[in-house]
Formats: structure tokens, sequence, C-alpha cells
């Protein structure tokens, strides 16, 4: 006899799921063994694992107080620094009216670092003059003497007065001798605090060519959004820049006066931090506010520009005051009652599946137990490729999952149950009751997503981690459903065991009560008497019934009953 449709069905579900399980393996596995990224535990939360600490303190004009509004938006901009750099969890708050308290989970690379630390405004300046870090300076005797001391007689004044950012008069006499003097890689030669309408000397971050910068013609603030991709023309990786309104005017001029000059002076320099982190050559005039920077770039470098461009223009310079590592503020000892909790909570679960499906108490724990295994190991891909780190709120997530998982396999299984009261057999009874109670189930997975994304968008980053486990444990829930736990009934079904009522299987049509052949037809139930254990079943079945019945079915077994008690007495 050829298979039935539903089986060859519940075969390919459960197959699908086989596979899916094995690619999420094997994705974790190449971010383990290939990339060296991910892991095979899921990264944990600051309130977990403890990390790093970062207390920066704002240097205002003058040393003017900052005002709140200041701080706020100097908070959102580093949370959208180390939000960039895939780093979840973090808690990023101010204090003492001045400073910054960034605190991320685990060690942190030097690469975050520098994005956090990184905290002057980003400035656009003119290249006036560029040469390679200077090792000696020939005198007018022709003597070679490293790094000298400029003469303080030589002319500082521009002059005739410079009439725009790229004219060459900034280039005194005193502030060439001071280029030439100028060492990139002498610590204490760092780039000075020069006003705005001042030129600059300056190195690139790997100290391999320095500057003279014209004076500020845009900072960051002009600057809406930042993108790395691939150029469509030569398939290389770019930065992709948009102004605002005020600045697309600003650099459509800027573009039109460096179009028309030679190199270095057709370069227009990105300044973060005093450093010039990049000095691309204007090669067209570029007047919709959308310029895009081309070089030696890969997707790791490309994307930390384009990152430090969009978040780097702070309302306030600040200055690293402390960097240390901190202990975890929960500990691991929460960590360990959350769990105790989570086994408590499925124990709970099992023990009252067993008591009241028998058998079929098997599948909802075979079910969770799936759940587990794909919730685990989504949680270390998503450390790895999203920066997720899992906090108490999100084992908290985890723990009221296992209720809400509950509550669907119950409601599948009175399903299933109330079919087979009607007199189906279990074979049709699981494909029924499945079609009653998907319908129920995915309405209620939907308000508990809904919640769960109302709750991560409007909630305090603490809760957020709560939120984003909900609604993911959610998604797997349904996903079980679909591919794990109708496909196992539908098999099961089939079996001796289940598809025959064993008493122990939890589908037993006569400890259910199915005493009636439909809605309003009852079976003719067996006489009560004697205290046989017969007797006590039938009691039990025929109780069931009524206590199934519905509110027509009750009127017609009482107008049943007045008419039998009328011809009794006639």
């Amino acid at each position: 006899m050829a298979t039935s449709t539903p089986v060859r069905r519940a075969w390919r579900a459960l197959i699908g799921l086989v596979a899916l399980t094995a690619v999420l393996f094997g994705i974790n596995a190449a971010g383990v063994y290939l990339f060296g990224k991910s892991s095979w535990l899921p990264e944990l939360a600051l309130d977990l694992q403890g990390g790093t600490q970062i207390i920066l303190e704002a240097q205002g004009e003058e040393g003017a107080q900052p005002t709140p509004e200041q701080m706020e938006q100097a908070v959102s901009i580093i949370r959208q620094r180390v939000d960039a750099s895939g780093i979840g969890e973090t808690d990023i708050t101010t204090q003492a009216g001045n400073q910054i308290v960034v605190q991320l989970p685990g060690q942190a690379d030097e690469e975050t670092r520098d994005r956090i630390e990184r905290s002057a405004q980003m400035q656009l300046r003119a290249v006036l003059f560029t040469g390679a870090p200077a090792t000696s300076y020939v005198g007018e005797d022709g003597e070679e003497t490293p790094y000298p001391t400029p003469d303080p007689t030589l002319n500082a004044t521009p002059t005739p007065a410079p009439t725009g950012g790229s004219d060459l008069a900034w280039v005194t006499d005193a502030l060439y001798a001071e280029f030439l003097s100028y060492d990139c890689a002498d610590e204490a030669n760092q780039p000075a605090e020069e006003p705005a309408d001042q030129p600059l000397i300056t190195c690139d971050p790997d100290n391999s060519a320095k500057y003279i910068l014209g004076p500020v013609e845009l900072d960051g603030s002009a600057i809406n959004d930042a993108t790395n991709g691939i150029n469509q023309t030569n398939g290389q990786w770019a930065v992709n820049i948009v102004f605002d309104g005020e600045g697309t005017e600003v650099f459509g001029e800027i573009s039109q006066r460096l179009f028309n000059l030679q190199s270095p002076q057709n370069q227009f320099a990105f300044v973060l931090d005093g450093v010039v982190i990049s000095a691309p050559s204007m090669n067209a005039v570029i007047v919709d506010g959308k310029p895009q920077i081309t070089g030696n770039f890969d997707q790791d470098t490309s994307k930390v520009l384009a990152d430090q461009l969009k978040y780097g223009a702070l309302p306030l310079s600040f200055e690293v005051q402390s960097s240390n590592s901190i202990s975890a503020t929960l500990g691991s000892q929460q960590l360990l009652i959350g769990l105790v909790a989570g086994l408590i909570g499925l124990a709970l679960v099992a023990i009252y599946s067993l008591s009241v499906y028998r058998a079929l108490g098997f599948v909802i724990i075979a079910s969770l137990a799936v759940m587990a295994v794909l919730t685990y190991i989504t949680l270390c891909i998503l450390a790895w490729r999203m920066g997720f780190r899992l906090s108490l709120a999100g084992v908290a997530g985890l723990i009221v999952t296992i209720g809400f998982t509950a509550d669907s396999f119950i409601v599948y299984f009175e399903r299933i149950r109330d079919e087979l009261r009607d007199g189906k057999s279990i074979t049709s009874a699981v494909e029924d009751g499945w079609a009653r109670a998907k319908r129920t189930i995915y309405i209620s997975k939907s308000i508990n997503i809904l919640a769960a994304v109302v709750l991560y968008i409007l909630a305090d980053a603490t809760v957020k981690g709560f939120a984003f486990t909900l609604g993911l444990t959610t998604l797997i829930d349904i996903l079980i459903f679909i591919a794990f736990t109708h496909p196992v009934l539908q098999l099961l079904a089939r079996t001796r065991f289940f598809g025959g009522g064993h008493p122990l299987s939890g589908l037993d049509p006569n400890a259910l009560g199915a005493v009636y052949r439909g809605r309003a037809q009852f079976r003719a139930p067996a006489p009560a008497v004697g205290k046989t254990a017969a007797a006590k079943r039938s009691s039990r079945s025929r109780g069931e019934a009524e206590r199934r019945q519905t509110i027509a079915e009750r009127k017609l077994a009482e107008r049943s009953d007045t008419d039998t008690s009328g011809e009794g007495n006639a």
C-alpha cells in the first residue's frame, strides 16, 4: 500500500527540520574554526560577565560647563559608535554633569576603544601641503640636524591675506619650518588644538604622511549619513557620504574650487581628533551632496571609515579619564539562579504533561528539547553575526517562553481530544485538531511577537534583552509546532499504541468520555451496575461527556429526558 499523504508530509517536515539544524550548526562551526569569531557558548552581557569601563570627561571651551542637551547628544552619538562596532548590551550614562561612563561587556579591543575615545569633532579641511615624515633637516649652513626648532624670527603672518581655504598664503615661513620639524612618531609632538580658522599640521593614523591643512570649512554635523559599499564601476570598496542641505551647498563650492587645482591642493582631508583619517582627491565637481571616497579599501576598512564619518560629530571634545576592567554587576550567581528557575519550570511542565497527557506528554518534552537546541545554536550565531549578548533579562525571556510554549501544546492536544470525544478516529482527530488549533496558536504567537517588538523599540536598554529573546523563541516555537510536533503526532497516530487508544497513550476515547457519535446524538452508555472497574470507567466517561456538552446539547438532552418522563407517566 502506498504511503499516505499526511505521512509523507510529516517525514518531509522532520527531514527539513534536521537539515535546518545541521545548517545552523555548520554556520556556527564555520565561525569557530574558519573565521575564529564565533564560539560554542553564547556571549554574556555586562551584568553577567563584567567588562570594560571607559570614563570620558567633556572639555568645554574656556572651562565652560556643558549643557545637558550637549551631553545627551554626545551619549547618543557614542552609543551609535558602539552599536556600529557590533557590541550589544552596552551601558552608556552620564555622571557629574560633564562625564560619560561607557561600560562594555567583555574586554574591548583596540578598534572599539578607538571608536569611543576618538571624541573630537569631525573636521573637513583643504590640503595645502603634504610630505613624508621628516627624519632630518638641512639648515642654511648645509649641516644636517634632526628635528630642528623653528627660528622664532621667521614670518608667521600670512602675506598677503588668504582669500580661501586652499590659498597657499596660509603656509608662512614659520609654519613651513614647523612642518619640516614635525615628527609624527613623537608622542609629545601630537597635533595642537588649533582654532578652526587657522591652518593645522598633522599626520595620518599610521604616521606615514604629514600634512599642512587649511582652516575648517565643514564639520561632521553636516554629514547626514555615511555607508560603505561596492563601487559599481571598478568593483572596489568605497565610502558613500550624504551631506545635509547646508553641507551640500558648501561642499559643492569646495569641489568646484579643488577640482581645478593640482595635487595635493586638490585633496580635502577628513580630520578626527586632530588626525587625518582620509584625504581623497577631488575627481569631479559634486553638487548633489553625495560624494564617494575610493581608494585601497577592503570591507572592514571602508566600514570603519564610514562609521568614523557618520558618528564622528560630537558636540564636545572629551578626554579619557580612566579605562579599566569591571566585574559583573550581577554575577554568575544570578545566572545560576536564573538557570535553576528555568530547570524548575521545565520540570513542572514535564510533570504536568505526563500526569495529564500520559505518553503524549513525551511529545511535549521532546518538542521543548528540540526548541532548546535550536534556540541555543541561534544565540551562538547571533553573538557572532550581530553582537548579541545574553543578559539576565534575556534569560528571563527564555524562562517565560516555556510557559507560552506549554500553553500552545495544551491548546493543540485539547483540540485533538475534542475531536476524539466527537467519535472521530485518532488519525482524523490529529488532522482536524491541528486545523482548528493552529489558528488559535498563530493568533496567540502573533500577539507575543507584537508585544516583543513594541517592547524592544520603546523600552529601556536593560529590557531589550528580554524582548529580543521573547520574540526569537516565539518564532522558534512556531517553527517547532509546524516542523516537529504536528508531524510527530501524525506518525504516532498510525502506531498501535497511540492509534489504538491505549489507556496510557493519553488518547484513550473511553477515558476522554467519547460516549456520543455526534454533537447531538449520544451513544448508549453502559449502565453503572455495582462497583466494578468497568462501571466506574463508564461513569467517568458519562460525566466527562456531560461536562463537555454544548448549550444546544444540554437543551436537547433535557428535552429528551422530559419527553421520556412524560411517556412513562402516561
